[in-house]
């Protein structure tokens, strides 16, 4: 006797149900806070690129890792399962600003080491001095979302 093969219609594993709106807000929350936390260092890492003098490869290894760190935490944002409308467009508005703070790590490591240095690219780098207002946007919109949770 043969068994019935299972419909094509037919899920063999149940769906999870989705995940309650304060969950959402609870997770979201988490990486933001993770990302506000490591934009600190990023911002000294930005900053030392527009120091005076020459840049130090510790400077250029901070940058690095500080890129990588922030790299992992926009992924880590992307990947949230969020289904609130109003969520997403935040979860889309912090991963823009954490593109932009990706952005002022290249740019000051493209002008702090740049192969060919000229009086303009000098005056450039010495201008940086950290990330700047998206870094404020991007603790704001987290205190936002915080306020929420509380």
């Amino acid at each position: 006797m043969r068994l019935p093969r299972p419909s094509p219609r037919t899920r063999r594993h149940p769906v999870p149900p989705e995940p309650s709106r304060p969950d959402q807000v609870r997770a979201l929350v988490a990486v933001l806070d993770e990302a506000v936390a490591a934009q600190r260092p990023a911002d000294a890492a930005v900053a030392a690129c527009g120091e005076p003098g020459p840049v130090s490869c510790q400077t250029a290894r901070a940058c690095s890792l500080q890129s990588i760190a922030l790299h992992r935490l926009r992924t880590r944002l992307q990947d949230l399962r969020l289904t609130d409308p109003d969520l997403t467009r935040t979860q889309d508005q912090a991963a823009r600003l954490l593109s932009f703070d990706l952005w002022m790590l290249r740019e000051s490591l493209d002008l702090a080491f740049t192969v060919r240095p000229d009086a303009r690219t000098e005056e450039a780098r010495q201008r940086l001095n950290g990330l700047g207002r998206h870094a404020d946007d991007l603790r704001r919109l987290r205190d936002g979302l915080r306020a929420e949770v509380s």
